[in-house]
Parts: C-alpha cells; sequence; structure tokens
C-alpha cells in the first residue's frame, strides 16, 4: 500500500511541475522550461531518502526495497520522461 500511495504522490507532483512550468513557459521573455524533466531529478533525490529510509529505518533488506523502488521511481519517472519527450519543442 506504501507503493501504491508513494507512487501516486509521484504522479500528482509530476503534474504540479508540468503545470507550474507551462505557466512559466507563457511569459515570451523567459527561457523555456521543461517541468516534466526538472521532476525526474527531484523524485530521483526523494526516491533516494524513501530507500534510505526503508532500509536504514524500517529495517527492510536492500533487495527488497531496490524492488520497491524500482516501482516507486520507474513509474512517475518513466511518464515523466515521455511527456517530456512528447511536448518537447524542436528549433527548425
Amino acid at each position: 500500500m506504501h507503493t501504491l500511495r508513494i507512487t501516486a504522490i509521484g504522479l500528482v507532483l509530476l503534474s504540479v511541475f508540468v503545470v507550474v512550468a507551462a505557466q512559466i513557459n507563457q511569459r515570451k521573455d523567459r527561457t523555456p522550461v521543461d517541468g516534466a524533466y526538472l521532476f525526474i531529478w527531484v523524485w530521483l533525490a526523494a526516491s533516494i531518502v524513501n530507500f534510505s529510509v526503508g532500509v536504514f529505518v524500517a529495517g527492510y533488506s536492500v533487495l527488497t526495497e531496490l524492488a520497491v523502488h524500482v516501482v516507486v521511481f520507474g513509474v512517475p519517472a518513466g511518464v515523466a520522461w515521455f511527456l517530456s519527450r512528447r511536448f518537447r519543442k524542436h528549433p527548425n
């Protein structure tokens, strides 16, 4: 249940990053911001903290927590990667 909850939080946070980046990008005088790309780095840091808490505080084995980490990081980061590539503006 914890894995599902954290993954869902990641997807919600991704949507916040994308919406805020879209608001920033509406201003023409700024360099475009890729919220999904930025999210991946922030989510990696949050996932490492979650991994560390699972191993050092909760006492789970590294292998067990690594399997959880693949889902917790991988699903939101995969969606972010897709969005980043899908909506990237290609200069012509």
